[in-house]
């Protein structure tokens, strides 16, 4: 067992990501993680989102922006220099989301900043969010990564981004860019240095010593292999998908699109995308529709039947059921 820190030297957010993902993968169960990086200007989506309908795939490349897919649900987000982004990384046993929240709290709390949680995923101050959060699971491991806004570019992201209508007309874009805030605004002396600072220093309190982490040339050539993934065109975007019907709506777990391919009445095939959080949504919605009749009626009995065989994610199968059998096909 140890307790371990990490500090990118990167900026290339595909490596980044890469090291986060590596980390989840190979550390012990008995290992605590911290992992700091800094990603210059790039595109986060989901692991379950479709980029070709969520980004201006155009913009970014004139632009020089990154388009990244992370391992971990929830929607996109944009990551500059002015961001700070961690991941807690550790065993079932060790990981608790409460006790990690309040490292990032009391760090801000140096800089006499009073931050709170709302719901699962963010943190706010007065308010408005600076803090966006993830995480991912692998057999036996749990990661929670995030991003805290210090002096980002907050503008940006939109121009990167088809917002569909219905997004618009749930949350309203000008709302939403009102909810959100660097830190740099309530606190001029703040700064990416300071703040890691900070961070290391509570995540030492909370765990005890830590120590530096150092690759091994066999963990080196795991997060090569990872970056090549990252970086790849069928992990970022794969190929557009092709299908027979699509139904698209946002409910409230989040924008859900079903994508379907039809043979003889029933669903051959079918492509789920969604800024869920749980990246394990789309796998479940899949497996529960693929092979049934495409009637409104059998796909929402399919759907609550998989959700009475689910601990994890039962009302969202069942809200999605509800909203099926109310579609006019």
């Amino acid at each position: 067992m140890a307790n371990y820190f990490y500090e990118s030297n990167y900026t290339d957010a595909w490596r980044n990501l890469a090291i986060d993902r590596c980390f989840l993968e190979n550390l012990t169960q008995e290992d605590i993680m911290l992992y700091l990086y800094i990603n210059k200007n790039a595109v986060i989506i989901g692991k379950n989102q479709n980029a070709w309908k969520e980004c201006n795939l155009d913009a970014m490349q004139k632009n020089e922006v990154q388009l990244v897919r992370r391992h971990t649900g929830g929607g996109a987000v944009f990551h500059d220099k002015g961001n700070l982004n961690f991941s807690f990384i550790m065993g079932e046993r060790n990981y608790n989301l409460e006790r990690q929240m309040h490292i990032i709290i009391d760090a801000i709390a140096q800089f006499g900043l009073k931050a709170e949680l709302s719901g699962r995923n963010d943190i706010i101050i007065n308010g408005k969010k600076f803090s966006g959060n993830a995480f991912g699971v692998y057999h036996g491991m749990r990661g929670h990564h995030g991003t805290i806004l210090v002096n980002a570019d907050l503008s940006k992201l939109a121009n990167y981004l088809n917002v569909s209508s219905k997004k618009i007309y749930s949350k309203g874009i000008d709302s939403v860019r009102a909810r959100v805030c660097n830190l740099s605004e309530l606190c001029p002396q703040i700064s990416i240095e300071k703040l890691r600072q900070a961070l290391l220093f509570g995540f030492k309190r909370e765990y005890g010593d830590c120590q530096a982490y150092v690759f091994s040339e066999e963990m080196k050539h795991k997060a090569d292999e990872l970056y090549l993934q990252q970086a790849s065109w069928e992990w970022r975007l794969g190929k557009a998908p092709k299908f027979d019907y699509q139904l698209e709506e946002r409910l409230s777990f989040g924008e859900i699109q079903l994508m379907f391919s039809l043979e003889q009445g029933k669903i051959a095939q079918m492509h789920v995308y969604s800024d869920a959080l749980d990246t394990d949504i789309a796998r479940q919605i899949k497996k529960a529709l693929t092979g049934s009749r495409f009637e409104t009626t059998e796909m929402a009995k399919q759907l609550n039947k998989a959700a009475e065989c689910l601990e994890n994610n039962k009302p969202v199968l069942q809200e999605l059921a509800q909203y099926i059998a109310e579609v006019i096909l």
